[in-house]
This record gives structure tokens, C-alpha cells and sequence, in this order.
């Protein structure tokens, strides 16, 4: 029987990331990523079938997550651009790729929401409850706009979002 993954479970493997060593509850996890208790379960035992999460250690595996983003994210999880709306930016016009990449294109991709404000082109984010998330935790934010930017991006910023990536989830353990 194979894992059949949902964007939302990446959604929730970086959130753990973005917290890194805290501890926390499902039922913390689902108020701050708008989801039920019973879905971020549900995440991290897929997560855990996928070789994603090591539940014995509850611990995100870093490495395979990685490997995933670069290489599979964007055919598992493809981006859809739509019509010019109101929203946060995401992909290269958001932090942290934006200090790096300056567009070409007129409107930057954006994830719609009311609390936007920026007139952009729309990206159908991981989940639907992303931009609100994203909001609330400026770490979570920067990490789910690097994975966008690797589902939307061309090499350039698909470069520049893997090293953002590799920095962010790896952190130390690679530069040791």
C-alpha cells in the first residue's frame, strides 16, 4: 500500500520546522496552522509512512524532507497561477528570496487573502488556510514561500529557494 501524501502535510512538517526544538500538541499545532486537531494527526502519520517524520524521535527527518521540496514538491504539489488579485506575496517576492531576486514580471505571485495588500498574480496555496498561517509566524512563512517558489519558479528561483531551503531546514547540521 503506498503513502498518498496531501499538501497540508507538508503544510504541517513546516511548522515543525519553523518551531524547531519547542515542544507542542497536536491541538497547539491545528490553532496556529487553521487546521483540526484530527488533520495535523493525521499529516504526521502520513508523514511518518512517507519517511518524513521519525515518530520515535518526534522529529521531522530533515534530510528526506529536503530531498522531497527540491525534487518532488512540484509535481506532487503543483501551483496554479490565476487571475491579477489582492494577497500576500509569495515564491521570489517574499522573504527571505526577495532581498535576492528582483522579477521581471509585473505583478508578483501572491497567495489571496482579505488581510492582503499587494496586487499580484494568485497562487493556489499548499492549503487554504496558508496565508492566515503564514501571518502568524514570519519563520513559517519564509519557509512555505521558498517551497512555492521551487512549485512556480524557473531555475533562478528555484536556485535561490533551494539554498534558502537547504539553510533553513538543515541549518547546523550541515554547516558542521
Amino acid at each position: 500500500m503506498g503513502t498518498h501524501l496531501k499538501p497540508q502535510d507538508v503544510v504541517v512538517l513546516l511548522k515543525l520546522v519553523a518551531i524547531g526544538d519547542r515542544s507542542w500538541t497536536y491541538s497547539e499545532l491545528a490553532k496556529e496552522l487553521g487546521m483540526s486537531s484530527s488533520e495535523v494527526h493525521a499529516a504526521i502519520s502520513r508523514a511518518q509512512t512517507a519517511r518524513l517524520y521519525a515518530d520515535v524521535l518526534h522529529s521531522v527527518m530533515h534530510p528526506n524532507l529536503l530531498e522531497f521540496l527540491i525534487h518532488g514538491v512540484r509535481y506532487v504539489f503543483p501551483a496554479e497561477l490565476g487571475a491579477p488579485v489582492r494577497g500576500i506575496p509569495t515564491g521570489h517576492a517574499a522573504p527571505p528570496l526577495n532581498k535576492h531576486i528582483v522579477a521581471d514580471e509585473p505583478l508578483p505571485p501572491v497567495w489571496e487573502t482579505a488581510a492582503g495588500r499587494v496586487e499580484g498574480v494568485s497562487v493556489s496555496p499548499l492549503y487554504r488556510s496558508v496565508p492566515d498561517a503564514a501571518l502568524r509566524d514570519p519563520a513559517l512563512y519564509q519557509l512555505l514561500a521558498c517551497v512555492d517558489a521551487l512549485r512556480i519558479g524557473r531555475v533562478r528561483e528555484r536556485q535561490a529557494a533551494t539554498d534558502a531551503l537547504r539553510l533553513r531546514i538543515m541549518g547546523q547540521a550541515e554547516a558542521a
